[in-house]
């Protein structure tokens, strides 16, 4: 077991480690669309890359059906794993939309062993997203 500061150090290593591996700049929440962010995920059970929808019910309903319109050319083209959560509920009780991809592996990020396959993991499936994101934004954007 670790102790909450050594979790805390851990966690700050795999994070930095990943930029030095991996160098550019991620769209993440910097989409230009309210409401829609690019995540990383990695915690002590596992690792997955999300776009998330938090808006107001209205917007996010108007976004979702814009993603659904394109999934199968997300999942023909980009990301054939991606998996779609119409109403996702975060750990805080916030309901979002939710489209993400697994890593499909038991990994901890308390154990650097499966940092590496995490951090290409990340750097591939979400260049994959964000592909995606910019070859259909003008879809996607506020009417």
């Amino acid at each position: 077991m670790f102790s909450k500061e050594e979790s805390r150090e851990l966690r700050e290593l795999f994070w930095t480690s990943f930029g030095k591996s991996f160098p550019r700049k991620w769209i993440l929440y910097d989409t230009k669309i309210k409401g829609f962010s690019f995540k990383f995920h990695f915690d002590t059970k596992s690792a997955f890359v999300t776009l998330d929808v938090e808006h107001d019910l209205e917007n996010r309903i108007k976004h979702w059906e814009k993603l659904e319109s394109l999934k199968s050319i997300l999942r023909d083209d980009y990301l054939p794993e991606a998996i779609f959560e119409e109403e996702f509920l975060l750990d805080n009780g916030k309901e979002i939309s939710r489209i993400y991809v697994p890593l499909d592996q038991k990994v901890s990020i308390h154990n650097k062993n499966t940092w590496q396959e995490v951090m290409v993991f990340f750097n591939e499936n979400m260049s994959k997203f964000e592909s995606f994101f910019m070859d259909y934004s003008d879809i996607l954007k506020d009417d």
